[in-house]
């Protein structure tokens, strides 16, 4: 009765792993090889700016809380950066440990649109990207905050299929990374408030 337990559990595994990577390079056939070539340059700028955002986010929070005299605003500009710090620790360390090929390794029929590192899984711009927006989210919480941004990071997650660099699954984990970064570090700077050297230091940036 085990045996055959075992049995149907390692079928049931087979068959969904199979389904999961089926439904991976189906969509992303469909949103790279039959991809509309005229909106490449868009989504290529989409994606290049994520860098850019990402640095720009916690400089904004810090220069207007410092135009205001806001000193809670400041403050945040460090919880951003402690979560996209937390978000590339983590991002990094999964790529390493699960070292999954690009797509066009095992699918050379598709065509990607950058030169490519060789780990895949998660998709980093995707996590940055929501990382940044879920901790705007957290700090603004009006909708014409939180819907720009998830809206951003929502199309640089499909920027990444369309440039044919990441699968589904990849854009997907970077998501849950990325937002789940953001909860953490709000999380511990709430418990790192308590302490008296972490508030000296953060104290000393702050006007």
């Amino acid at each position: 009765m085990e045996k055959r337990s075992a049995i149907i559990i390692v079928l049931l595994f087979l068959y969904v792993t199979s389904f999961a990577q089926n439904f991976n390079i189906n969509t992303l056939k469909k949103l790279n090889v039959e991809r509309n070539k005229s909106l490449d340059n868009f989504f290529c700028g989409i994606s290049n700016s994520i860098t850019y955002t990402t640095l720009a986010t916690p400089i904004t929070y810090y220069t207007i809380g410092i135009i205001k005299k806001n000193k809670t605003l400041q403050k945040q500009a460090f919880t951003n950066i402690m979560a996209l710090g937390i978000n590339s620790a983590i991002t990094i360390g999964l790529k390493r440990s699960i070292n999954k090929p690009r797509p066009v390794i095992t699918y050379p029929f598709l065509t990607p649109l950058e030169n490519l590192s060789k780990h895949s899984m998660p998709s980093g711009h995707t996590s940055l990207a929501f990382a940044n927006a879920t901790n705007i989210a957290m700090v603004g919480k009006k909708w014409y905050y939180v819907a720009p941004a998830f809206t951003y990071a929502s199309l640089v997650a499909y920027s990444r299929m369309h440039m044919g660099v990441h699968y589904p699954s990849d854009v997907f984990v970077g998501a849950l990374v990325g937002t789940g970064s953001a909860f953490l570090a709000h999380i511990i700077n709430k418990k790192l408030q308590g302490y008296k050297k972490y508030n000296t230091v953060v104290n000393k940036f702050v006007f």
